[in-house]
């Protein structure tokens, strides 16, 4: 049976993510993901790509609060809904408005980092919309994602390059919101829509990867090429000019409903 194995946020775009056991699908992706942001003075985002170790940025939310924390046990806390200083930042080529965490933040993430940062949360008033070229022409609203709501991969995939490369690979170098199990390698890129319960997603344009999936998530260290070289001999698309794994997706049906892990999922199309 097809199920949704594994369901993630990553409430601070590039830091550590968290597994859910339930996570409630709002029609800009899951709540709280990529919410938040680490920008320089210029308000330009920051990821893995130039700074691997924000893999060792951990987050967790309780009590209305986001916490960040380094492996010491060191953090600070924000409020969820948090609404300071109105901020102009930018995510690639996106000009965002956001809200300022505060000096505490600042500090914690410039002291860590060797750098002076800024965590900015991303401001609901606005809206970010992904291409129309990938979403049927639907205004499809997004926040600090590198484009789309949400991710779909499956395990089988990531057992098969594994096996292609020659050592398990931990999923989290890949950052999928959604994880599913009782599927084909690569059933995810066939694939049109999934179903579960009252959700339904539509799957879209095929991630393109980087070099954050060589990222060890528990060091972030980035030890070697792989899996990102093997990936290329045999995953490169060609139109999208990129190493793919994975696909986009958005919501069409079910915003403010639950997904939970371990719940059956139909693949249409696939």
């Amino acid at each position: 049976m097809s199920c949704l194995s594994r369901l993630f946020i990553y409430p601070v775009k590039s830091a550590a993510g968290i597994e859910c056991g339930q996570v409630e699908l709002t029609p800009q992706g899951f709540r709280h993901d990529r919410e938040w942001m680490i920008v320089d003075p210029a308000g330009r985002f920051l990821t893995q790509r130039e700074e691997s170790r924000l893999a060792l940025l951990f987050t967790a939310i309780g009590d209305g609060r986001l916490r960040i924390s380094v492996a010491s046990g060191e953090g600070i806390d924000v409020a969820l809904d948090h609404g300071g200083e109105n901020v102009a930042v930018q995510v690639w080529s996106a000009h965002c408005r956001a809200f300022d965490a505060g000096r505490e933040a600042a500090q914690f993430l410039s002291d860590f980092l060797g750098r002076p940062l800024r965590l900015v949360r991303f401001d609901p008033a606005q809206q970010r919309l992904s291409d129309p070229r990938w979403t049927s022409g639907r205004e499809v609203a997004t926040r600090f994602t590198d484009g789309y709501p949400l991710l779909v991969l499956s395990q089988a995939s990531v057992d098969e390059v594994s096996a292609r490369v020659g050592q398990a690979l931990d999923v989290r170098r890949f950052r999928p919101n959604i994880l599913l199990d009782g599927v084909g390698a690569y059933a995810e890129d066939a694939a049109e829509q999934l179903e579960s319960g009252p959700v339904r997603l539509q799957l879209t344009k095929a991630c393109t990867r980087c070099a954050i999936t060589t990222i060890n998530p528990d060091t972030g260290v980035r030890a070697s090429e792989e899996p990102l070289a093997t990936l290329k001999s045999y995953r490169f698309d060609r139109q999208l000019h990129g190493v793919v794994f994975g696909r986009n997706a958005y919501a069409l049906a079910g915003a403010g409903s639950t997904l939970t892990r371990g719940a059956p999922v139909s693949i249409i199309g696939a």
